[in-house]
This record gives structure tokens, C-alpha cells and sequence, in this order.
């Protein structure tokens, strides 16, 4: 029985771990780039969950600061609830692009439909998502 309960919170504590993944780019490559946390699969951002050609942004949670590729992610790794930008706040630079690793404010990025600086596009699809990170004005109608 004491072994059982050993190789469970063995197998748990290991989920855990994986769950709070944090992508670092190769040393001596892009220094001063934000880490990202999550199920992290390239040096590009993307995750288990979105990893498609453009899925090369990540998202700067206002509740906990930390940079991840997608809401599941922070689900994930992350034992609080989600907090979103207010439009007030959309100044911050919350953005990282994951093809340069410049980061774009969210007023920028909501603006756009590619990196500013080096032409990648992103997907636009994600403005499907945007209500979850972003507190966005009801549509007029």
C-alpha cells in the first residue's frame, strides 16, 4: 500500500512537472526574449494545442505576468483563473512574437494580422479566442 501511494504521488508529481513546462530558446539565441511557459513544442511558441504555420504568438496573462501559447495552456500549468486586459490596459506589451521575439503592445497586435517586425504572419484565427484574454467591447447591432 505504501508503495502504491509512493509511485502515485510519483506519477503525479510528474504531471505537474510537465504541465508547468517552460520553453527556453538554445543558449546563446535570443537572449532578453521572454520565457514561455506551457506545453511549449518549437522555439516558435506553439503548443500541444495550437501548432499550426501561424500559431507563432503567445500571450502575456495579466493574472500571473507569464507568457503562454494559448488559454489551455495557462489552464493547464496555472492553479488560478484567467484575468483579462482591459481595453485600458491594452498599452502593455502582452504579445511575444514567436518567429523574432519582439513583443507587441495588445492595442499593436489587435491592429494587425503579421509581426510589425519581421512580416510573420499570424493566424486569424485567434481573434476567435480573444475574449478570453481580452476584455473586448460587445459587437454593435
Amino acid at each position: 500500500m505504501v508503495n502504491e501511494q509512493a509511485a502515485l504521488e510519483h506519477a503525479e508529481a510528474e504531471l505537474a512537472d510537465a504541465a508547468l513546462m517552460v520553453h527556453t530558446p538554445p543558449a546563446g539565441e535570443q537572449t532578453g526574449r521572454p520565457a514561455v511557459h506551457g506545453a511549449v513544442v518549437d522555439d516558435a511558441t506553439r503548443c500541444v494545442h495550437y501548432n499550426g504555420p501561424t500559431d507563432i504568438v503567445a500571450i502575456k496573462f495579466r493574472c500571473c505576468g507569464r507568457f503562454y501559447p494559448c488559454f489551455q495552456c495557462h489552464a493547464d500549468a496555472e492553479q488560478h483563473p484567467p484575468a483579462r486586459w482591459a481595453p485600458a490596459e491594452w498599452a502593455e506589451h502582452g504579445i511575444l512574437c514567436g518567429a523574432c521575439g519582439r513583443t507587441l503592445s495588445i492595442d499593436e497586435y489587435r491592429a494587425v494580422s503579421g509581426c510589425p517586425a519581421c512580416g510573420s504572419a499570424f493566424n486569424d484565427g485567434c481573434r476567435l479566442h480573444a475574449h478570453l484574454y481580452f476584455e473586448v467591447p460587445p459587437a454593435a447591432g
